[in-house]
């Protein structure tokens, strides 16, 4: 069993980020595993792109790092915050010193370990991080950056929610659904099936959520790393299966199909651009029927930090109950 000891002063301290480089790593291992697999729709989308990219580029290299439960932390960097771009991370990859880069590639050599030539003349270089964020980069704006908006969104609705939660519940209620292998216990975070015991001392935790490492959890506790965990994000399932946010059509006939989908995507809280990005939609259409459903009484909102955000009425819960949720 691995425990994160948590105190009050870590509660204050922990905090919420977003990673594109954990997506792209995430997309890859997909990929490369098959386990769990993708979406058809998603992979019959991604899939050529991701093989011409593994001939042409050192793609390979990465995917070489890649074991069960562990990849080279350097490639991987735990985000900063919640406006964390792709070209930070890259640099902080690039900005790797060698010793460090040489001892995590052993490591997880050591694990899973190749005999591709290729793969290990990149690996032996001394520009190693430098080809090995070139790769990435490549992979990034071709597989993952043409639906980054949308995920972006997902993530952002999650962290609101799952914000919300610490803050008024503390760690328990913030737990609570997060991951069957997560739980709140005796002052300390657990997670099953890893073993090991680390104190937060204060510096409380970072809380990374992921679209494509649903629905599996993961874990950094090794400096120079803060201690952070990876989690799978809430509205995953409904984007791997759109049909699942689709309004019955009595709801549609009530409303009309456009806001009665945005009345069943309000499951939980979000702004107008989550919206019109998790649903493809113009941002000015979703304003204007947003304001005809809180005309109606469907739907309220209220600011939260620089966003306002819009929420379902406990009328618009009855009207969207077995609407796709």
């Amino acid at each position: 069993m691995l425990r994160f000891v948590a105190g009050r002063d870590d509660l204050l301290n922990s905090r919420f980020a977003l990673s594109p480089i954990v997506e792209l790593e995430n997309l890859l291992r997909k990929l490369n595993r098959r386990h769990p697999p993708l979406p058809p729709e998603w992979a019959a989308r991604v899939t050529p792109a991701y093989g011409r990219l593994r001939r042409e580029t050192a793609l390979d290299a990465v995917l070489a790092l890649q074991s069960a439960r562990y990849g080279p932390a350097f490639v991987v960097q735990p985000p900063a915050s919640m406006t964390q771009t792709i070209e930070q991370d890259l640099a902080a990859i690039r900005a790797t010193p060698l010793a460090q880069a040489r001892h995590e590639i052993e490591e997880c050599l050591s694990r899973e370990s190749t005999a591709d030539e290729r793969v290990l003349k990149v690996l032996r270089d001394p520009s190693v991080a430098t080809i090995l964020a070139d790769a990435m980069a490549v992979a990034w704006h071709e597989l993952v950056a043409p639906d980054w908006p949308v995920l972006r969104a997902i993530l952002e609705r999650d962290v609101i929610h799952r914000g919300g939660l610490l803050s008024t519940g503390g760690w328990h209620a913030a737990l609570d659904g997060l991951h069957e292998r997560l739980r709140w216990h005796d002052g300390a975070i657990e997670m099953s099936g890893l073993d090991g015991t680390f104190h937060l001392d204060g510096a409380g935790l970072l809380l990374v959520p992921s679209v494509y490492g649903w629905p599996k959890a993961g874990v950094y506790t090794e400096p120079p790393w803060p201690r952070t965990l990876v989690y799978p994000a809430r509205g995953t399932a409904a984007l791997w299966e759109p049909s699942t946010a689709t309004p019955p059509d009595a709801l549609a006939s009530l409303l009309g199909r456009t806001r009665a989908r945005l009345l069943v995507a309000l499951s939980d809280p979000a702004s107008t651009t989550q919206l019109a990005k998790t649903l493809s939609l113009a941002p000015g259409a979703v304003g204007d029927h947003l304001a005809v459903l809180r005309n109606a009484g469907l739907v309220t909102r209220a600011r939260a930090g620089r966003s306002v955000l819009y929420r379902r009425t406990p009328l618009g819960d009855a009207l969207s109950a077995g609407g796709g949720e």
